[in-house]
């Protein structure tokens, strides 16, 4: 409008947008993606290795194998079908699944069967107990790797802290009760329930928290997260931590 003269406002004014610690974000979500991934590569690995030892199998492994037998389908088919119904338990517990979660699914069944497929039966206990013992040692190691990637816990890991919230009880009481139910029902299946199975009980969890604490990643700090938006987010939902989950309590 003639005459009539409007102030000059900031938007005239050039904006200038700062990233601090973008290539640090960045390098903090590659290694956590590492982790996670090599984490899940090497825990179907060493669920393979252990299967072949052939001197029992970790709980849910019993209950795998038991249900590999009656329906002609691989153990780590089964693995990831087993899985999934897991996952779908989560639904009325509330329980919100992470990338991990997912990921938990598929691969460790994919590279459970991709074992099986090139590592022959061991015979011989001067064969089976150091396979045993390495099968366990890395399935530690495994569970440090992902579980510290803070992408979610595993969906069975997940139904135990969930069944926690919804009713109340210890960790180690659900943990427990599932587990028994898990063994007792994949043993009547047909399962391999054997002295591996009571080596596994026994050193997951010293070896889970050891490794849990050599593969932590620290906390990304706010202003990094404020300035670098990424679309993958630590996803372990509500509830105790993922850890513990598999830790003895």
């Amino acid at each position: 409008m003639a005459g009539v003269h409007f102030p000059a406002t900031e938007c005239h004014e050039p904006v200038h947008y700062h990233h601090t610690g973008g290539p640090a974000l960045s390098t903090h979500l590659t290694r956590r993606l590492v982790q996670l991934y090599a984490g899940l590569a090497l825990y179907g690995v060493s669920s393979g290795l252990l299967v072949r030892a052939g001197l029992g199998l970790e709980p849910w492994g019993v209950l795998h194998q038991g249900l590999a037998k009656h329906t002609g389908l691989s153990i780590g088919v089964v693995s990831i079908v087993v899985g999934a119904a897991v996952l779908l338990l989560w639904i009325p517990l509330r329980q919100r699944p992470g990338l991990g979660t997912v990921s938990n699914v598929f691969a460790i069944g994919i590279f459970m069967d991709g074992t099986l497929a090139v590592v022959p039966d061991v015979r011989g206990l001067l064969a089976q107990v150091p396979l045993t013992a390495a099968a366990i040692v890395g399935n530690g190691v495994a569970t440090g790797l992902y579980i510290s990637a803070r992408f979610g816990p595993g969906p069975r890991d997940g139904l135990m802290t969930g069944l926690h919230r919804a009713t109340g009880r210890s960790i180690r009481l659900v943990r427990t009760s599932l587990e028994v139910l898990v063994v007792a029902t994949g043993f009547l299946l047909g399962g391999s329930l054997g002295v591996g199975t009571v080596l596994y009980a026994l050193a997951i969890g010293p070896l889970a928290q050891f490794f849990l604490r050599v593969f932590a990643i620290p906390t990304a700090a706010p202003e990094a997260r404020a300035a670098s938006p990424s679309p993958v987010r630590d996803t372990a939902g509500p509830g105790p931590a993922p850890e513990r989950a598999i830790l003895p309590r």
